[in-house]
């Protein structure tokens, strides 16, 4: 891996920020942004990818102390990035809850980042019993162009949520808007599991930077 300071000054986050906006950098290089710069021992790059793995794997219930726990964060870098994760939730987390869906197009601004990533993401959406969102979660990040998910995976947070149904959501960086027969398979898989659990598989939405698709429009739910 490079280090920062071998990266061109065009490619730098803050730079790409500023040129591009935000949406345009991967989640490393958004903390990479955050935290600025390493240590003597470790280059921010480093750090920040020790940071987005433990993000993957904790979402929200990383802590101070995890990330105090990664070789280079100390008590300033692992307040920022505190501030940072509260502040998203307070403004942006939010404002999911509470809004209601009857339609596959009511559930793309509430994953609009999806269309930007690289890797592909899988998200439910847990929904009560008037279709108002109780949960929005990643569920798994894979590889460039697919992500393994497991029912038990998906309906975990929405039996917590006491969820009627859910919608799942992934991307696909390919661009490519048609199902791929393993987005068949699972999408088989979750409806059937569902059913056993009581909590219905609404839909299962594929959205790239340019449109979306629903499955269950397909006649694939």
């Amino acid at each position: 891996m490079k280090k920062m300071k071998d990266v061109p000054q065009r490619d730098r986050p803050r730079e790409k920020i500023a040129s591009k906006g935000a949406s345009a950098l991967s989640d490393t290089e958004l903390i990479e942004a955050i935290i600025g710069r390493g240590t003597r021992s470790r280059d921010v790059r480093e750090i920040s990818k020790d940071i987005t793995r433990l993000v993957i794997e904790r979402g929200n219930a990383i802590g101070y102390k995890d990330l105090q726990s990664i070789e280079g964060i100390g008590p300033t870098k692992a307040s920022q990035i505190m501030s940072c994760f509260e502040l998203g939730r307070r403004y942006f987390g939010s404002k999911d809850k509470g809004e209601r869906v009857t339609r596959p197009e009511d559930i793309l601004p509430l994953v609009a980042h999806l269309r930007e990533k690289r890797q592909e993401h899988f998200v439910c959406i847990a929904l009560n019993g008037a279709g108002e969102v109780l949960g929005n979660r990643v569920i798994t990040v894979g590889l460039l162009n697919h992500s393994l998910v497991h029912p038990r995976e998906v309906f975990a947070d929405a039996i917590t949520d006491r969820a009627a149904s859910v919608i799942c959501v992934h991307n696909h960086p390919s661009g490519s808007l048609e199902p791929s027969s393993q987005d068949i398979a699972i999408t088989t898989q979750l409806k059937e599991a569902g059913s056993i659990l009581g909590i219905q598989l609404i839909d299962h939405i594929i959205v790239t930077r340019t449109g979306h698709v629903s499955m269950r429009e397909r006649g694939l739910v």
